[in-house]
């Protein structure tokens, strides 16, 4: 029985694996595809999507307007969930146990009630609706997320390190910058991939609060109906080829570093 077990674990793991994996070779493929009107029959091998990348009209307009939000979005979350996790890890103040709880409330709401939320809260402040009301709404989420990641980092961090910089005579900035920020910048680093990842894909709450502005979610939606654009399988792919070449250049470093400490 033991034996049929692992044989069933290890069958089990490669049919979800494939399952995972299929849809990604299909947008790899497809993005070689010679589409003409749609791009759901394969009719041919070309590299012309990938050389004339931004030839579907709009594909590229909703990715410039996607990373321009994420890293923005990134950026202004990771400064503010960096600073909230670090007050509640080392402060003790009033109301502290229901901040904690207002900003795990994010992470477990539906997206369809926030982006529903946000949507009503702008047309009652007559704000209206665009790449500024995408990027608030991107960093409300992605704050609760920045705070769980960096927030398990600032609580492993072993104080007396810090203390033995005050001990050597630095000065706060110095023992911030020197000392603190450098241990907690592998958790601010993993936060701020999470959030880019989590700006850059979602689609609810940016439909909700986008207006007029196609993000590349958006434009993905949109096209679907009639068969996603060469190009845009194109744009997913390299996406997924830059993810995965950043994952494996990083775990390559790890591992580079962890034999020479051995060696040492």
């Amino acid at each position: 029985m033991r034996g049929l077990g692992r044989y069933a674990l290890a069958a089990y793991s490669v049919i979800a694996l494939v399952f995972l994996f299929i849809p990604i070779a299909y947008t790899v493929a497809f993005s070689f595809n010679d589409s003409r009107r749609s791009n759901i029959v394969w009719r041919g091998f070309t590299l012309d999507n990938w050389t004339s990348v931004c030839q579907a009209q709009g594909v590229c307009e909703a990715f410039g307007n996607s990373i321009l939000i994420g890293v923005v979005a990134t950026v202004l979350a990771t400064a503010m969930g960096t600073a909230i996790a670090i007050a509640l890890v080392r402060y003790r103040f009033r109301f502290r146990a229901a901040t904690t709880l207002l900003l795990f409330l994010p992470m477990a709401t539906p997206e369809v009630v926030l982006g529903a939320g946000l949507a009503a809260e702008f047309l009652t402040a007559g704000v209206p609706k665009g790449i500024g009301t995408i990027i608030l709404a991107h960093t409300m989420f992605c704050i609760s997320f920045v705070v769980v990641t960096v927030r398990a980092r600032v609580a492993g961090l072993d104080p007396a390190l810090e203390e033995a910089g005050r001990d050597l005579y630095a000065s706060p900035s110095q023992v911030w910058w020197r000392v603190t920020f450098p241990l907690l910048l592998p958790g601010i680093v993993a936060a701020a991939m999470l959030s880019f990842a989590l700006s850059f894909d979602d689609f609810i709450i940016t439909n909700f609060n986008s207006g007029a502005e196609t993000t590349f979610p958006k434009y993905i939606y949109t096209a679907a109906a009639r068969g996603i654009p060469a190009e845009a399988n194109v744009i997913a792919s390299a996406v997924f080829l830059l993810a995965l070449v950043i994952v494996v250049t990083a775990q390559l470093g790890r591992a580079a570093r962890k034999r020479r400490m051995a060696r040492s």
